[in-house]
């Protein structure tokens, strides 16, 4: 038997599914816009590696040069060019290090990144 109860909500949204609803979409906003310095951040830790790991090949000139021309490929800011690049003696070694800020403004928060990637490769 099928009975009809009379409900009060009427096909109506509820606020707790709006709520949860603008919860979410901050976040994703807010992870979007938070994550992308650290996406650039690891890009050119992994460029500075590859680097490292070629400079046995490589001069300190070239390595420059490909770490400048990836700085600019990610939109860094002019900071971020000026990598040291140090080959120590026993155990050979090369460092290659350079550090940068980045700041993000979005509604309610405005925060600067400061980040010092390094990248360390026996020679």
């Amino acid at each position: 038997m099928v009975t009809s109860r009379s409900s009060s909500r009427r096909g109506a949204s509820t606020s707790g599914c709006l709520v949860s609803l603008v919860i979410l979409v901050a976040g994703v906003y807010y992870g979007i816009h938070l994550g992308q310095p650290w996406f650039r951040y690891y890009q050119l830790v992994d460029e500075m590696r590859v680097s490292a790991r070629l400079a046995p090949t490589l001069s300190d000139g070239v390595i420059r040069r490909r770490l400048e021309a990836k700085a600019d490929e990610l939109g860094l800011p002019p900071e971020a060019k000026k990598f040291q690049i140090t080959r120590s003696g026993k155990p050979r070694r090369i460092i290659i290090t350079t550090q940068y800020s980045e700041t993000v403004s979005v509604p309610l928060l405005t925060h600067t990144f400061v980040y010092t990637p390094t990248a360390e490769e026996p020679l």
